[in-house]
């Protein structure tokens, strides 16, 4: 399954125009590499703002990266490709999995992601606590959250309590077009507490993982409910509260709770080496809410970079536990390249 990256003197660090791609390759300049972003049109004002990026493919759609005329690219210059959720929420995983340029990290493991049931496998194996997965409408007896499949950042996402709640916000998204028929959602036991986001990269170079950032998101239009007084939200109970993902906000956890968090952060990763080969190099997020005990529930992860780590561009108060020097996510994930490249080891971290 792995791929050979090119291992001439220069790579390329290529990504996505979205999601985080700005820290990418801001990071992957910072550490010497040459950069590339693969642009929609629609995206190219904005993008051709920051001096960072070296050269634009410009593309109609994200998939044209499968075409001969962007693979070509990609290999004339040595690319290295970034994925992000972008890629995952745009392309399906037999498509992915086509990619012929060099994909930073595991491009199998984002199948196990994007597929609710194989991502409830694998956390599970992990010896993670994980909320109670209702297989059927019918077994609704409590308050639960239903989600699309894949990287939408909580768009469709909506709260169900009994069978009739969840087939009326169904029919929503149906008519809506954001699925296709009941069978594309997932229905998971709603967990009361704060909403945690774990930040990892585990480098197979030097076998150790590293947590670099945590964070919260702000979703819309769920927490802007809470800025409505009470009796104007009695007023407006019709209105259908939505987990569209807006922004991230920064956290810094009780000290007392960093030991079991490394602890889950390490089960995860020996259990995606076995479970879906390579395992998991490079960045991941454990997504989960504290309740107040202070017990983690983890009822998703990310198998690559996410948008909470765009927060961190100059480091995080825990990266900056690990180095010395500013260090985001992005310019990690570059230094990963640029030390296993020297090593002759980019085996380990491309697929």
């Amino acid at each position: 399954m792995t791929r050979k990256a090119a291992t001439g003197s220069k790579l390329t660090i290529a990504t996505l125009g979205s999601h985080c791609s700005l820290q990418v390759l801001k990071g992957a300049k910072d550490e010497g590499f040459r950069t590339l972003l693969v642009c929609e049109k629609r995206r190219l004002g904005l993008y051709s703002r920051f001096g960072f990026i070296d050269e634009i493919v410009e593309v109609g759609s994200f998939t044209e990266i499968l075409g001969d005329t962007c693979r070509r690219r990609l290999k004339q210059v040595g690319s290295v490709l970034i994925p992000h959720g972008t890629l995952i929420s745009q392309m399906k995983s037999d498509e992915i999995e086509k990619i012929d340029t060099p994909v930073f990290g595991n491009k199998w493991i984002l199948r196990w992601e994007a597929d609710r049931i194989l991502k409830e496998k694998l956390m599970k194996e992990a010896g993670l606590k994980i909320p109670q997965a209702v297989r059927s409408k019918n077994e609704i007896k409590g308050l639960c959250i239903v989600k699309l499949h894949g990287a939408a950042g909580g768009r469709g996402y909506y709260l169900a309590w009994n069978r009739e709640s969840f087939e009326e916000g169904a029919r929503r998204l149906i008519d809506q077009k954001i699925i296709r028929a009941e069978s594309d959602l997932y229905i998971q036991e709603f967990i009361r507490g704060v909403p945690v986001y774990l930040q990892y990269f585990y480098s197979p170079i030097t076998e150790e993982l590293e947590l670099l950032g945590i964070d919260r998101r702000y979703e819309s239009d769920i927490d802007g409910i809470g800025r409505i007084p009470a009796k104007q939200q009695l007023g407006a109970s019709s209105i259908e509260p939505s987990y569209t993902v807006i922004g991230n906000i920064p956290l810094v956890l009780r000290e007392s709770l960093l030991e079991e968090v490394y602890k889950i952060g390490e089960n995860f990763v020996r259990t995606a080496e076995r479970l879906v080969p390579p395992g998991m190099p490079g960045p991941f997020c454990l997504e989960g809410v504290y309740d107040s005990e202070g017990k983690f529930t983890t009822f998703e992860f990310s198998a690559r970079i996410v948008a909470g780590t765009n927060l961190y561009l100059d480091g995080s108060p825990y990266s900056g536990l690990l180095y010395d020097e500013p260090m985001s996510m992005g310019r990690r994930i570059a230094r990963e390249v640029k030390v296993a490249k020297k090593r002759g080891k980019l085996d380990k971290v491309v697929t």
